[in-house]
This record gives structure tokens, sequence and C-alpha cells, in this order.
């Protein structure tokens, strides 16, 4: 197998065994949830002013949110997932035209997060 998996022909993939196909069979919450994570990561890492880390946080939240949009299961999603992606490229990279907070993407995710934990502790 490549160890040089691509997304879209090009970029460096992070999360390898997501992307050649682990990452389908997560259910759209656990996969928002997952994005979350990495929000707050670029989040913490632009607070603390560390842009190297930042950087990197940011091109893995790009990453899970691009696999979420490949996912065929997502396909009455796309709105939300690209305006989502969207609005989170404008609060940590652009100028915040939308003028998104922090807390705002916390409380977003966050229901993901909690709806992924319950398909979690059902399963068992």
């Amino acid at each position: 197998m490549n160890d040089e998996l691509r997304i879209n022909g090009n970029k460096k993939v992070f999360h390898k065994t997501l992307a050649s196909g682990r990452w389908e069979q997560f259910s759209f919450a656990r996969q928002m949830a997952n994005i979350g994570s990495e929000v707050e990561r670029a989040m913490k890492w632009k607070e603390k002013n560390d842009m190297s880390k930042f950087e990197n946080a940011f091109a893995r939240m790009l990453e899970l949110i691009y696999l979420t949009i490949a996912d065929k299961k997502n396909v009455k999603r796309l709105k939300e997932v690209t305006r989502m992606k969207e609005a989170l490229i404008d609060y940590l990279y652009d100028d915040n035209y939308y003028n998104s907070t922090g807390d705002f993407f916390r409380k977003y995710f966050l229901q993901f997060a909690y709806y992924a934990g319950r398909e979690r502790q059902e399963k068992f």
C-alpha cells in the first residue's frame, strides 16, 4: 500500500487509517465530534500564538472536513458541512467576516460530541 495517501490528489494525509476508509464507518455525529476536537486544538494553538501547531491542527481539521464531504452517506448534509467549513476558515484563518466566536464553535461541536457519546454507550 502506498504510504503517501492523498485526498483530491494533493496534500499530506495526517489521518491515514481514516482516509483509507475507516472514516466512512463513523456516524455523522462521530465525524463532526472528531472535527470539533481538531477545531478546539486549532483555536487553542492560535490563542497561544503557536502558529506551527496551529497550522498542523488547521490542516488536520480540513482533512477531516474533506473526508466528511467525500463520505457518500453525508450527501444530504453537504450544505451544512460546507457552510461550517467556510465559517471555520473565515474565523480561524481569514478576517472573521461572519463575526464568529470560539464559544459559538465550541457549542456547535459539543452537540455532536454529546450525541456521538450516546451512540457509543448504546452499542455496549
